[in-house]
């Protein structure tokens, strides 16, 4: 397994987002995801930096790989907190899980 290498699909999520923006509705939706965005992109940082695909993973976990890949897709399922770790332990992280005060408005 340690011959698989992660190449990932050139994309400039700036262009993405500025282009979407401009649809009705998009800004609440997406604003609405943010956690769930954050925590995909996160996953999939640390799944390129092990070098590692979603067959690999996958393999890791004892899954399959169309279960990784819903799982990275932000807003589509909702993973729990045992899913995430299996997952962090897959990609070589620890899961880190806080609760931030919010500011007084």
């Amino acid at each position: 397994m340690a011959d698989l290498k992660y190449k990932p699909v050139p994309h400039n999520h700036t262009d993405f987002l500025a282009t979407a923006r401009q649809r009705p509705g998009f800004n609440d939706a997406y604003d609405s995801l943010e956690l769930e965005y954050t925590v995909a992109s996160q996953m999939l940082r640390a799944r390129a930096k092990a070098g590692l695909t979603q067959d690999a993973v996958a393999e890791r976990m004892g899954t399959t790989k169309s279960a990784i890949s819903r799982l990275e897709g932000a807003g589509r399922h909702a993973p729990s907190l045992a899913t995430l770790k299996k997952y962090a332990v897959a990609v070589g992280c620890d899961l880190q899980v806080k609760l931030v005060p919010r500011k007084a408005a």
